[in-house]
């Protein structure tokens, strides 16, 4: 019984991502390709996820989510992984 309220508090406490406006095509903006990209590259494919991220509902549970679980890939609340290491840095 315990394990199961578990899981379901796991479940809820990521309720958050059916509300996520990242799901579905423009997807792989928000991960490196498996192949070198260029900095160019990069800097297109980010900006794109970023602009994703700005209409969503729930970017601050996502950027919270990333912060608390020590996601080092990808872009997630708005902030890449260069971005997200320097926040949670700060004092």
């Amino acid at each position: 019984m315990a394990l199961r309220r578990e899981e379901e508090q796991g479940r809820s406490g990521l309720a958050w991502q059916r509300q996520a406006k990242c799901k579905g095509a423009l997807a792989e903006a928000f991960f490196p390709p498996v192949r070198v990209e260029t900095k160019d590259e990069r800097d297109y494919r980010e900006a794109r996820a970023k602009k994703v991220c700005a209409a969503c509902p729930v970017v601050s549970q996502c950027l919270d989510h990333a912060v608390r679980s020590g996601e080092v890939h990808g872009i997630w609340g708005g902030m890449n992984e260069v971005e997200r290491r320097a926040l949670r840095q700060q004092p």
